[in-house]
This record gives C-alpha cells, structure tokens and sequence, in this order.
C-alpha cells in the first residue's frame, strides 16, 4: 500500500505562547524535525496543512503545503486538507509537537493498515490518539460529512469507518506520543540528550588514526558530521543506516541510527 504522511501545523499553540512550528529544536525547528522524520517511515509524498496565511519554517523541496478551508475549527479541518491533497492511498497524520516521534512508530501504525481497516488508531496510556493514527485516503467523505454536520471531534471518525486499535503492546517507541503543549513541556523534551547514533568515516575524511565508527549524540545530520569534523558540503555524503544517500544537514537523526560520511564520488 502506497501510504505518505500528513502534518497538522495549523494550531493556534495558545498555550505555547509562540508557534510551536518555528520552535527551536537541537538547531533545527520542530516542525521541520516531525516533517523529516514522518518522511523517514513512509515511502510516499508529505504533506503539511497550515492555517490560513500562516508563515512556516523552511520545508524540504518535496513537501507539499497547503491550507485549511477555515482557522481555528480544530485538526479535523487539517486532516480533511491534507486527505485531499495527498497522492496515496493512506496517510499517516501527525501533529507538529511530537519531538521524540520515531519512524519505527509512523511504520508499526501505517504497516497495520490491511484491506479490512480505514484507521489504525493507537489507544496507549489511557488515550486514544487520533494525531498519530494512520487514514485510508478514501475516509475523506465520512470526514467531510462530519465537518458539514459541525460534528468536529476526530472520535467521531472511528464510530464511522472500520478502525483498528492498537495497545501498548502493539507499538513500538512509546516516547513518540509525547506532545508539547506548554512551555515548560518543550524545555523538558528539550533538556533531554539529544539521540545516541554510530558515526563512520571513510577514506580521506578519517583522519590518521581516528577510531571509528564511534558514539555520538546527533539529532540531526549536520550535528552528526560536525562531530566527526565533517564539513557537510557537496563534495560529501552520507549514507543513513546504510541505504539512504543524503546530504541535506536538517535531516533528523533518532536514537540507534548509522550515519557512513563518505566522499561524492564514494556515494555514487
């Protein structure tokens, strides 16, 4: 099944007192973290839903933005945009304050999708969390209705199409449900270390006697070739975790992950 991903940013983060967005996060933004890690764990485009003439952070060329119809009438607005405008057959739906998101997470949910389930709803500590449940494209009119019918809370979905629920035992990185919602919620999830990942160097970016691969905390691929005294320009690349060239210093980095630095020509 062909399934991309959906980010809400459309939030007011009234509570936040700042667009949670634009906030910062290990130098990057969050926004551009959750974008980039989404895009880890599916294979199909990303798209993000702002609110209506809402400035966002800068976004990989290949994100898709678009607007909610309306402001302020909740992410149901936001998934029916983004439900819209996706080219997939499903989607994986996030918000934007889930810092410690991981794609293992975006995959178990999106992978449960099967051809008897609409929703893969994760159901863990005590909560149901729509804004981490994976969306058969094809629910977009039971969605519609509900908005015309004023009936805004995204339960109401789950009554509507076949929804499959997934327990604690049925997951995987718990810590991906952890959202932001005051201040003091961000600089907690902020204070935490950043990721531990495995770094290797190779040819004449290894310098004379180096150990390698070696341990490092990186939340994002710059992070991690600076530690290596890598200076990440076009003459070199990276291969995440062994099958993914990249070069881009923004992409997020989560905890487990292998970054291989290698020169242009090396990477093919």
């Amino acid at each position: 099944m062909d399934v991309g991903a959906i980010v809400l940013a459309g939030g007011r983060s009234s509570r936040m007192g700042e667009p949670k967005a634009w906030l910062e996060w290990h130098g990057s933004t969050l926004l551009r973290r959750v974008v980039g890690v989404v895009g880890r764990g599916v294979d199909g485009p990303v798209v993000v839903v702002r609110a209506p003439g809402q400035e966002l952070p800068p976004l990989p060329p290949s994100v898709t933005v678009v607007e909610d119809a309306r402001e302020g009438r909740g992410p149901l607005m936001g998934i029916a945009a983004g439900l819209a405008a996706l080219e997939a057959e499903a989607a994986f739906v996030s918000s934007t304050d889930v810092p410690l998101l991981h794609p293992g997470f975006v995959r178990r949910v999106a992978d449960a999708l099967d051809d008897e389930t609409d929703v893969v709803l994760p159901v863990a500590q005590g909560h149901n969390h729509p804004l981490a449940a994976a969306y058969r494209t094809s629910v977009l009119p039971i969605v519609e209705r509900l908005i015309e019918g004023d009936r805004m809370r995204p339960a109401f979905i789950f009554d509507a199409a076949r929804t499959k629920r997934l327990g604690n035992d049925d997951l995987v990185e718990l810590d991906s449900l952890l959202n932001l919602n005051e201040r003091a919620d961000y600089e907690e999830a902020r204070a935490r270390p950043a990721p531990e990942v495995r770094v290797r160097r190779f040819g004449a970016l290894r310098p004379k006697g180096a150990e390698d691969p070696f341990l490092t905390r990186a939340a994002t691929l710059g992070a991690a070739a600076q530690a290596a005294g890598v200076d990440l320009r076009e003459h070199v690349v990276a291969a995440l975790n062994g099958d993914q060239i990249i070069r881009d210093p923004e992409v997020p980095l989560v905890e487990g992950d292998e970054v291989a630095l290698m020169a242009a020509d090396a990477g093919g």
